[in-house]
Protein backbone atom coordinates (compact mmCIF):
# COMPACT_ATOMS: atom_id res chain seq x y z
CA UNK A 1 0.00 0.00 0.00
CA UNK A 2 1.51 3.35 -1.00
CA UNK A 3 1.04 6.55 0.99
CA UNK A 4 -1.64 7.98 -1.29
CA UNK A 5 -3.71 4.81 -0.94
CA UNK A 6 -3.13 4.84 2.81
CA UNK A 7 -4.13 8.50 3.07
CA UNK A 8 -7.43 7.80 1.29
CA UNK A 9 -8.06 4.81 3.50
CA UNK A 10 -7.42 6.79 6.70
CA UNK A 11 -9.85 9.47 5.63
CA UNK A 12 -12.51 6.88 4.86
CA UNK A 13 -11.92 5.33 8.29
CA UNK A 14 -12.23 8.68 10.00
CA UNK A 15 -15.50 9.54 8.27
CA UNK A 16 -17.00 6.07 8.82
CA UNK A 17 -17.18 5.42 5.08
CA UNK A 18 -14.64 2.57 4.99
CA UNK A 19 -15.95 -0.85 4.06
CA UNK A 20 -15.48 -3.77 6.48
CA UNK A 21 -12.73 -5.03 4.17
CA UNK A 22 -10.93 -1.67 4.29
CA UNK A 23 -11.18 -1.49 8.08
CA UNK A 24 -9.80 -5.01 8.30
CA UNK A 25 -6.94 -4.10 5.98
CA UNK A 26 -5.82 -1.26 8.25
CA UNK A 27 -5.92 -3.42 11.37
CA UNK A 28 -4.07 -6.24 9.62
CA UNK A 29 -1.42 -3.80 8.41
CA UNK A 30 -0.87 -2.60 11.95
CA UNK A 31 -0.57 -6.03 13.52
CA UNK A 32 1.59 -7.53 10.79
CA UNK A 33 4.05 -4.73 10.08
CA UNK A 34 4.45 -3.04 13.45
CA UNK A 35 3.82 -5.23 16.50
CA UNK A 36 5.83 -8.17 15.19
CA UNK A 37 9.08 -6.16 15.36
CA UNK A 38 11.24 -7.05 18.34
CA UNK A 39 14.21 -4.68 18.16
CA UNK A 40 14.44 -0.95 18.51
CA UNK A 41 15.14 0.57 15.09
CA UNK A 42 17.95 2.87 14.12
CA UNK A 43 18.72 4.99 11.09
CA UNK A 44 16.47 4.50 8.10
CA UNK A 45 14.58 1.75 9.87
CA UNK A 46 13.65 4.17 12.63
CA UNK A 47 12.20 6.58 10.10
CA UNK A 48 10.26 3.76 8.45
CA UNK A 49 8.90 2.53 11.79
CA UNK A 50 7.88 6.03 12.81
CA UNK A 51 5.93 6.41 9.58
CA UNK A 52 4.29 3.03 10.11
CA UNK A 53 3.57 3.82 13.75
CA UNK A 54 1.91 7.15 13.12
CA UNK A 55 -0.14 5.59 10.35
CA UNK A 56 -0.96 2.43 12.28
CA UNK A 57 -2.33 4.29 15.30
CA UNK A 58 -5.21 5.30 13.06
CA UNK A 59 -6.14 1.67 12.56
CA UNK A 60 -6.11 0.32 16.10
CA UNK A 61 -8.41 0.88 19.03
CA UNK A 62 -6.98 -1.36 21.77
CA UNK A 63 -5.35 0.92 24.40
CA UNK A 64 -2.60 -1.54 25.33
CA UNK A 65 -1.25 -1.39 21.78
CA UNK A 66 -0.93 2.36 22.01
CA UNK A 67 1.05 1.99 25.23
CA UNK A 68 3.37 -0.61 23.74
CA UNK A 69 4.15 1.49 20.71
CA UNK A 70 5.22 4.82 22.17
CA UNK A 71 7.99 3.68 24.56
CA UNK A 72 9.69 1.84 21.70
CA UNK A 73 9.77 4.99 19.63
CA UNK A 74 10.86 7.16 22.55
CA UNK A 75 13.76 4.85 23.36
CA UNK A 76 15.14 5.23 19.88
CA UNK A 77 14.81 8.99 19.51
CA UNK A 78 17.51 11.21 21.02
CA UNK A 79 15.34 14.31 21.35
CA UNK A 80 12.05 15.07 23.03
CA UNK A 81 9.43 14.28 20.38
CA UNK A 82 5.79 15.23 20.43
CA UNK A 83 3.89 12.29 19.01
CA UNK A 84 0.92 13.91 17.36
CA UNK A 85 0.75 11.71 14.28
CA UNK A 86 -2.30 9.88 15.58
CA UNK A 87 -4.15 12.55 13.68
CA UNK A 88 -7.59 11.99 12.25
CA UNK A 89 -8.60 8.68 13.78
CA UNK A 90 -7.06 9.22 17.19
CA UNK A 91 -8.85 12.51 17.69
CA UNK A 92 -12.13 11.28 16.27
CA UNK A 93 -12.25 8.50 18.85
CA UNK A 94 -11.58 10.74 21.83
CA UNK A 95 -13.84 13.53 20.57
CA UNK A 96 -16.79 11.31 21.38
CA UNK A 97 -15.94 11.72 25.06
CA UNK A 98 -16.42 14.86 27.14
CA UNK A 99 -12.99 16.18 28.11
CA UNK A 100 -11.76 18.92 30.41
CA UNK A 101 -10.09 20.70 27.51
CA UNK A 102 -13.30 21.40 25.62
CA UNK A 103 -13.58 24.88 27.12
CA UNK A 104 -10.16 25.71 25.67
CA UNK A 105 -11.46 24.90 22.19
CA UNK A 106 -14.90 26.47 22.32
CA UNK A 107 -13.66 29.10 19.84
CA UNK A 108 -12.79 26.61 17.11
CA UNK A 109 -11.38 27.64 13.74
CA UNK A 110 -12.13 26.02 10.39
CA UNK A 111 -9.27 25.01 8.07
CA UNK A 112 -8.10 27.19 5.22
CA UNK A 113 -9.58 27.07 1.72
CA UNK A 114 -8.93 27.93 -1.91
CA UNK A 115 -8.68 31.68 -2.32
CA UNK A 116 -6.38 34.48 -3.46
CA UNK A 117 -6.24 38.07 -4.67
CA UNK A 118 -5.05 38.92 -8.18
CA UNK A 119 -3.63 42.43 -8.62
CA UNK A 120 -3.55 43.53 -12.26
CA UNK A 121 -1.03 45.89 -13.86
CA UNK A 122 -3.48 48.79 -13.65
CA UNK A 123 -3.80 48.30 -9.89
CA UNK A 124 -7.22 46.65 -9.96
CA UNK A 125 -7.63 43.90 -7.36
CA UNK A 126 -9.74 40.81 -8.07
CA UNK A 127 -10.85 38.59 -5.19
CA UNK A 128 -10.73 35.21 -6.90
CA UNK A 129 -12.87 33.52 -4.28
CA UNK A 130 -15.77 35.82 -5.20
CA UNK A 131 -15.10 36.17 -8.93
CA UNK A 132 -17.30 34.26 -11.36
CA UNK A 133 -15.78 31.63 -13.64
CA UNK A 134 -14.76 32.86 -17.08
CA UNK A 135 -12.87 35.90 -18.30
CA UNK A 136 -11.41 38.09 -15.55
CA UNK A 137 -9.51 40.66 -17.58
CA UNK A 138 -7.80 41.54 -20.86
CA UNK A 139 -4.45 43.18 -20.41
CA UNK A 140 -1.74 44.05 -22.95
CA UNK A 141 -2.60 41.23 -25.34
CA UNK A 142 -3.17 38.69 -22.55
CA UNK A 143 -6.52 37.19 -21.54
CA UNK A 144 -6.87 36.12 -17.91
CA UNK A 145 -9.62 33.63 -17.04
CA UNK A 146 -10.82 31.65 -14.05
CA UNK A 147 -11.57 27.99 -14.76
CA UNK A 148 -14.39 25.93 -13.28
CA UNK A 149 -11.88 24.36 -10.90
CA UNK A 150 -10.82 27.82 -9.68
CA UNK A 151 -7.48 27.94 -11.50
CA UNK A 152 -6.27 31.27 -12.92
CA UNK A 153 -5.20 30.85 -16.56
CA UNK A 154 -3.11 33.24 -18.70
CA UNK A 155 -3.27 33.11 -22.49
CA UNK A 156 -1.44 35.37 -24.97
CA UNK A 157 -3.91 36.29 -27.71
CA UNK A 158 -2.59 39.48 -29.23
CA UNK A 159 0.50 40.93 -30.88
CA UNK A 160 0.53 43.88 -28.48
CA UNK A 161 1.63 41.80 -25.48
CA UNK A 162 3.95 43.82 -23.25
CA UNK A 163 6.59 42.49 -20.87
CA UNK A 164 6.72 45.59 -18.67
CA UNK A 165 3.30 44.94 -17.14
CA UNK A 166 3.29 43.23 -13.74
CA UNK A 167 0.65 41.04 -12.07
CA UNK A 168 0.65 39.76 -8.50
CA UNK A 169 -1.12 36.70 -7.15
CA UNK A 170 -1.24 36.67 -3.35
CA UNK A 171 -2.74 34.35 -0.77
CA UNK A 172 -3.57 35.41 2.77
CA UNK A 173 -3.18 33.14 5.76
CA UNK A 174 -5.68 30.33 5.38
CA UNK A 175 -5.67 30.44 1.57
CA UNK A 176 -4.09 28.46 -1.25
CA UNK A 177 -4.41 28.79 -5.03
CA UNK A 178 -3.28 27.41 -8.39
CA UNK A 179 -2.07 29.37 -11.41
CA UNK A 180 -1.35 28.41 -15.03
CA UNK A 181 1.15 30.72 -16.72
CA UNK A 182 1.01 31.50 -20.47
CA UNK A 183 3.73 28.90 -21.24
CA UNK A 184 1.60 26.18 -19.62
CA UNK A 185 3.65 26.01 -16.42
CA UNK A 186 1.66 25.37 -13.24
CA UNK A 187 2.19 27.01 -9.86
CA UNK A 188 0.56 26.02 -6.56
CA UNK A 189 0.76 28.87 -4.04
CA UNK A 190 0.69 28.05 -0.32
CA UNK A 191 -0.79 30.26 2.41
CA UNK A 192 0.60 33.76 3.09
CA UNK A 193 2.53 33.78 -0.19
CA UNK A 194 2.96 36.15 -3.13
CA UNK A 195 3.96 35.50 -6.74
CA UNK A 196 4.89 38.45 -8.98
CA UNK A 197 5.28 38.06 -12.75
CA UNK A 198 4.66 39.58 -16.17
CA UNK A 199 1.39 38.45 -17.79
CA UNK A 200 3.39 37.32 -20.86
CA UNK A 201 6.03 35.79 -18.52
CA UNK A 202 8.99 36.11 -20.93
CA UNK A 203 11.36 39.07 -20.84
CA UNK A 204 14.93 39.43 -22.14
CA UNK A 205 14.98 35.81 -23.30
CA UNK A 206 13.95 34.22 -20.02
CA UNK A 207 10.82 33.37 -18.09
CA UNK A 208 10.92 34.86 -14.60
CA UNK A 209 8.79 35.19 -11.46
CA UNK A 210 9.38 36.45 -7.93
CA UNK A 211 8.20 34.49 -4.89
CA UNK A 212 7.63 35.39 -1.25
CA UNK A 213 6.43 32.45 0.82
CA UNK A 214 6.02 28.94 -0.54
CA UNK A 215 5.08 27.52 -3.94
CA UNK A 216 5.27 24.30 -5.90
CA UNK A 217 6.29 24.65 -9.55
CA UNK A 218 5.66 22.35 -12.51
CA UNK A 219 7.59 24.01 -15.35
CA UNK A 220 7.13 23.36 -19.06
CA UNK A 221 10.36 22.64 -20.91
CA UNK A 222 11.74 25.42 -23.12
CA UNK A 223 15.47 25.16 -23.77
CA UNK A 224 15.63 28.61 -25.32
CA UNK A 225 13.90 30.33 -22.39
CA UNK A 226 15.13 29.23 -18.94
CA UNK A 227 12.72 29.71 -16.05
CA UNK A 228 13.99 31.83 -13.14
CA UNK A 229 12.45 32.05 -9.66
CA UNK A 230 13.76 34.87 -7.48
CA UNK A 231 13.17 34.41 -3.76
CA UNK A 232 14.82 35.55 -0.54
CA UNK A 233 18.22 36.50 -1.92
CA UNK A 234 18.54 33.62 -4.37
CA UNK A 235 17.77 32.68 -7.97
CA UNK A 236 16.60 29.22 -8.98
CA UNK A 237 17.09 28.43 -12.68
CA UNK A 238 15.34 25.57 -14.49
CA UNK A 239 14.53 24.42 -18.01
CA UNK A 240 11.69 22.02 -17.27
CA UNK A 241 11.15 20.36 -13.92
CA UNK A 242 9.10 20.10 -10.73
CA UNK A 243 10.28 21.65 -7.49
CA UNK A 244 9.16 23.32 -4.26
CA UNK A 245 10.49 26.56 -2.77
CA UNK A 246 9.89 27.59 0.83
CA UNK A 247 11.06 31.18 1.29
CA UNK A 248 8.88 32.71 4.00
CA UNK A 249 10.25 35.87 5.56
CA UNK A 250 9.76 34.45 9.08
CA UNK A 251 11.80 31.30 8.38
CA UNK A 252 15.58 31.39 8.93
CA UNK A 253 16.35 29.64 5.62
CA UNK A 254 15.15 29.36 2.03
CA UNK A 255 14.64 25.70 1.08
CA UNK A 256 14.46 24.55 -2.56
CA UNK A 257 13.46 20.91 -3.06
CA UNK A 258 13.79 19.18 -6.44
CA UNK A 259 11.17 16.58 -7.38
CA UNK A 260 12.32 15.83 -10.93
CA UNK A 261 14.60 17.34 -13.55
CA UNK A 262 17.40 19.65 -12.43
CA UNK A 263 17.69 23.13 -10.98
CA UNK A 264 20.57 25.46 -10.24
CA UNK A 265 20.49 27.76 -7.21
CA UNK A 266 22.55 30.92 -7.24
CA UNK A 267 23.06 32.83 -3.99
CA UNK A 268 25.88 34.88 -2.49
CA UNK A 269 27.82 34.40 -5.72
CA UNK A 270 27.76 30.60 -5.41
CA UNK A 271 25.99 27.97 -7.54
CA UNK A 272 24.45 24.73 -6.33
CA UNK A 273 23.10 22.09 -8.73
CA UNK A 274 20.41 19.84 -7.27
CA UNK A 275 19.51 16.27 -8.16
CA UNK A 276 15.99 14.82 -7.74
CA UNK A 277 15.28 14.13 -4.07
CA UNK A 278 17.71 16.80 -2.87
CA UNK A 279 16.97 20.01 -1.00
CA UNK A 280 19.13 23.11 -1.23
CA UNK A 281 19.40 25.15 1.97
CA UNK A 282 20.27 28.84 1.78
CA UNK A 283 20.79 30.49 5.17
CA UNK A 284 21.98 33.79 3.71
CA UNK A 285 25.64 32.82 4.07
CA UNK A 286 26.09 29.35 2.63
CA UNK A 287 24.43 26.92 0.22
CA UNK A 288 24.15 23.26 1.22
CA UNK A 289 22.35 20.24 -0.28
CA UNK A 290 20.99 17.15 1.46
CA UNK A 291 18.62 14.28 0.70
CA UNK A 292 14.97 14.56 1.78
CA UNK A 293 11.71 12.66 1.53
CA UNK A 294 9.77 14.53 -1.18
CA UNK A 295 6.34 13.77 0.28
CA UNK A 296 7.41 15.43 3.53
CA UNK A 297 8.07 18.68 1.66
CA UNK A 298 5.06 18.73 -0.67
CA UNK A 299 2.59 17.72 2.06
CA UNK A 300 0.75 21.06 1.90
CA UNK A 301 0.09 20.65 -1.83
CA UNK A 302 -1.54 17.28 -1.12
CA UNK A 303 -3.66 18.62 1.75
CA UNK A 304 -1.60 17.41 4.70
CA UNK A 305 0.72 18.51 7.47
CA UNK A 306 3.83 16.33 7.60
CA UNK A 307 6.02 17.44 10.49
CA UNK A 308 8.44 14.61 11.12
CA UNK A 309 11.38 15.67 13.24
CA UNK A 310 11.10 19.43 12.69
CA UNK A 311 11.29 22.09 15.36
CA UNK A 312 7.99 22.48 17.22
CA UNK A 313 7.81 26.23 16.55
CA UNK A 314 8.40 25.64 12.83
CA UNK A 315 5.48 23.20 12.90
CA UNK A 316 3.34 25.77 14.68
CA UNK A 317 4.18 28.39 12.05
CA UNK A 318 2.82 26.01 9.41
CA UNK A 319 -0.35 25.61 11.42
CA UNK A 320 -0.65 29.36 12.04
CA UNK A 321 -0.47 30.18 8.33
CA UNK A 322 -3.16 27.68 7.39
CA UNK A 323 -5.61 28.60 10.16
CA UNK A 324 -4.81 32.32 10.13
CA UNK A 325 -3.95 32.50 13.81
CA UNK A 326 -1.25 34.09 15.95
CA UNK A 327 0.66 31.71 18.23
CA UNK A 328 1.73 33.06 21.63
CA UNK A 329 4.14 31.04 23.78
CA UNK A 330 4.38 30.98 27.56
CA UNK A 331 7.91 31.03 28.99
CA UNK A 332 7.28 27.55 30.38
CA UNK A 333 7.27 25.92 26.91
CA UNK A 334 10.47 23.86 26.38
CA UNK A 335 12.80 24.98 23.62
CA UNK A 336 14.03 21.52 22.56
CA UNK A 337 10.75 19.98 21.42
CA UNK A 338 10.67 18.24 18.05
CA UNK A 339 7.45 17.51 16.24
CA UNK A 340 6.36 14.35 14.52
CA UNK A 341 3.40 13.09 12.60
CA UNK A 342 1.08 13.38 9.68
CA UNK A 343 -2.32 15.11 9.82
CA UNK A 344 -4.87 16.32 7.33
CA UNK A 345 -5.17 20.06 6.73
CA UNK A 346 -8.93 19.53 6.34
CA UNK A 347 -9.31 19.17 10.12
CA UNK A 348 -10.52 22.00 12.28
CA UNK A 349 -7.84 23.63 14.39
CA UNK A 350 -9.03 22.01 17.62
CA UNK A 351 -8.46 18.54 16.14
CA UNK A 352 -4.86 19.40 15.29
CA UNK A 353 -4.13 20.90 18.70
CA UNK A 354 -5.89 18.10 20.57
CA UNK A 355 -3.64 15.57 18.85
CA UNK A 356 -0.53 17.50 19.87
CA UNK A 357 -1.75 17.78 23.47
CA UNK A 358 -1.83 13.99 23.76
CA UNK A 359 1.93 14.11 24.22
CA UNK A 360 1.48 15.85 27.55
CA UNK A 361 4.28 18.26 26.65
CA UNK A 362 2.17 21.32 25.85
CA UNK A 363 -1.35 22.68 26.25
CA UNK A 364 -3.34 25.09 24.10
CA UNK A 365 -6.09 27.66 24.41
CA UNK A 366 -7.87 29.28 21.47
CA UNK A 367 -9.08 32.82 22.13
CA UNK A 368 -10.34 34.56 19.02
CA UNK A 369 -7.62 34.26 16.38
CA UNK A 370 -4.87 33.62 18.93
CA UNK A 371 -3.50 30.27 20.14
CA UNK A 372 -1.81 30.31 23.56
CA UNK A 373 0.77 27.59 24.21
CA UNK A 374 1.81 26.61 27.73
CA UNK A 375 3.57 23.71 29.47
Amino acid sequence: MNRNEARDLFRKYNTDTATPQERSLLEHWYSETLLDRQQDPTGDDLLSLKHEAWSAIYAQTVPVRRVKLWPRIAAAVAVVTIIFGAGLFYFSQDSKQVGTNQISYKNDIAPGKQGATLTLANGKKVRLTDAANGELAKEAGVVITKSASGQVIYEIRGSDAQSNKINTLSTAKGETYQLRLPDGSLVWLNSASTLTYSPILTKNGQRSVKLEGEAYFEIQKDKTHPFIVESKGQQVEVLGTQFNINAYHDEPIAATTLVEGSVKINAQGNDLLLKPGEQGINNGKTLLAHRVEIENITDWKNGDFYMDGIDFKVAMRKIARWYNVEVIYDDSVPTNIKSGGWMSRSNKLSAILQSIEKSGMVHFKIIGQKVYVSK
